[in-house]
Parts: C-alpha cells; sequence; structure tokens
C-alpha cells in the first residue's frame, strides 16, 4: 500500500487516484500525522446488465422457441 503526503497527493492526483484504483488504497498523511485512506468505490451494475452477442436469428425464431419451451 503506498503513503503519500498531501503535497504529493495533490501535485499527483491523477496518479494517486491510479494507485488506489489498482492497489485498492492508498494512504495520505497530513503534517499533523494523521492519515487518510483513499478507496475506490466499487461501482454497483445489475446482474442483468450482460454483454450482447451477436446471433443470426430472428425475433420470431426467439418468440418462437420461447413458446416451445414453455409448452413443455
Amino acid at each position: 500500500m503506498q503513503v503519500y503526503t498531501y503535497s504529493e497527493a495533490r501535485q499527483k492526483l491523477a496518479l494517486v487516484l491510479e494507485q488506489a484504483e489498482n492497489t485498492g488504497k492508498v494512504l495520505i498523511r497530513r503534517k499533523d500525522g494523521r492519515t487518510f485512506s483513499l478507496v475506490p468505490e466499487k461501482i454497483a451494475s445489475s446482474p442483468l446488465d450482460v454483454p450482447t452477442i451477436r446471433a443470426k436469428i430472428t425475433t420470431k425464431e426467439i418468440v418462437d422457441i420461447i413458446r416451445e419451451g414453455r409448452e413443455r
């Protein structure tokens, strides 16, 4: 885990943010000794947010497949 002084963090903010993203946490220490942690937020995503696929199938074929599956 990387520790930066307040001044370093101000001067190299982009680097500090990238380091936090890569390692999960960065510490910033002030002159008075207090330490703060910089942790990236987790992006909440939907379980339904899936990548698309390219398929040569029509909407009618998809509907027919679903209907056939429901009949079983």
